[in-house]
């Protein structure tokens, strides 16, 4: 750690010039001249309160290893103070920690015994659950939107993020892909979690009493057709455990809500009915469904919903090769017949195996025209090309792979390379 250093000076201190005297060449004091009255030095207290200040001073890191966090009023820091209790059944909603703003920069006391891990919604949303799926001792902090998650990490009010990227069911989140290129944070971890939809209801309610239901847009599509059984009314919401909290706060018997097991617990609601969700046999099995499709589908189990979850921090990691690993990247191209094959001839030629590929529009440049017809022009988008591939940075394949992109690759940045989770 660098170390500031000053010297301190009494009123008196022309009377001994040996007194913190400085060197030019290291920036640092080289000793004290002790032997000297101390009956004629006018004020001792002045300068044992100033070499103390010196001491703090060596202790205090520089701007460039930690950002200095304004200070904020003593309400944000309340609020923070009620953190500990969110783990345990909550009667009072209200104790439980105020989300964070993209606009927020207060930071809780931290004593360096746990990971922060900050995380879109509120306690008790499967987001949580995967945060503490990849750090089971860690400390949460909810947010109130995905941007707000990156800003935390960025001001170090956090040490990691947890955030969707993809689902088996919804597809993928393309607001983190989008965000992942504004920020400068590198995905240092995966995790994937099996999403288990229950409807839940206030204490004493059954299922057939309820008139509607409140989740995210996401969670009602999956449990569309136990709703439409139900015949309830669909209510939307910013996410699954502000759909809890907000059926256990209005106190209305005749509405649900569609949250985890763990959201029922925090906000003292009961669970009607458990894993209600959609899976993709009955989403994909339609009468001119090819046969093959169908068998294969009738093999799965109707609750297969797993949600991917990208772990992003401020540093990367080193990568190894004792296990497998996962490299993201993020590309665009130059215009021209078969450019994109060959962006992906140089991870075939090297037998490294693609397991993610995205594509968003490049916002700098959403249209181009080409004039490529007698009877006008005509509009494309560019794009950026996102992929995750099965090899470590550590492998020479992803060096020359990378390096072999590079040639008609108009942008290329690497996101990160992590181990893959390959436990559910």
């Amino acid at each position: 750690m660098a170390l500031k250093a000053s010297a301190s000076i009494c009123p008196s201190s022309s009377s001994y010039p040996q007194l913190g005297s400085h060197d030019s060449n290291c920036g640092l004091i080289r000793g004290l001249n002790l032997r000297y009255d101390l009956d004629k030095c006018c004020n001792w207290k002045c300068c044992c309160t100033s070499l103390g200040l010196v001491a703090q001073r060596a202790l205090t890191p520089v701007e460039d290893e930690k950002p200095t966090v304004p200070l904020v009023d003593s309400s944000l820091a309340a609020d923070a103070s009620h953190y500990n209790d969110s783990k345990a059944f909550h009667k009072d909603v209200n104790l439980l920690p105020r989300p964070l703003t993209a606009i927020d920069v207060s930071s809780s006391p931290r004593d360096g015994s746990k990971v922060r891990v900050a995380y879109q919604g509120l306690p008790g949303a499967y987001s949580e659950d995967a945060a503490l799926k990849a750090y089971p001792k860690c400390e949460t902090v909810p947010c109130d939107e995905f941007e707000a998650a990156f800003k935390a990490v960025e001001l170090w009010l956090v040490d990691k993020a947890v955030l969707p990227i993809e689902n088996s069911v919804g597809g993928s989140i393309h607001r983190n892909y989008d965000l992942l290129l504004r920020h400068r944070l590198h995905i240092v971890g995966e995790v994937q979690l099996q999403v288990s939809h229950c409807l839940l209801g206030l204490p004493g309610v059954r299922k057939e009493e309820l008139k509607a239901v409140v989740s995210h847009p996401q969670a009602l599509a999956q449990c569309e057709n136990m709703l439409n059984d139900l015949g309830v009314v669909k209510i939307g919401s910013p996410d699954t455990a502000a759909a809890a909290k907000t059926v256990a706060l209005d106190c209305v018997r005749d509405t649900g809500a569609i949250a985890s097991c763990r959201a029922a617990n925090i906000y003292g609601l009961d669970v009607l009915v458990e894993g209600i969700q959609v899976g993709l046999r009955e989403i994909f099995s339609t009468e001119n469904m090819r046969p093959q499709l169908f068998a294969f589908l009738n093999h799965m189990d109707d609750d297969v919903n797993i949600t991917r979850f990208l772990i992003l921090a401020r540093d990367p990691i080193i990568p190894g090769t004792d296990r497998p690993y996962k490299t993201s990247i993020v590309f665009s191209l130059e215009e021209g017949p078969g450019v994109l094959f060959k962006a992906l001839a140089v991870f075939s030629m090297r037998n490294i195996n693609l397991s993610k590929i995205e594509s968003r529009p490049l916002k700098q440049r959403p249209l181009r025209v080409v004039d490529d017809s007698n009877e006008g022009s005509a509009k494309y988008f560019d794009y950026l090309f996102y992929i995750d591939f099965e090899a470590s940075m550590a492998d020479p394949r992803s060096q020359y792979a990378l390096g072999h992109l590079q040639e008609f690759a108009r942008f290329l940045r690497v996101l990160g390379c992590y181990p893959m989770d390959t436990v559910l």
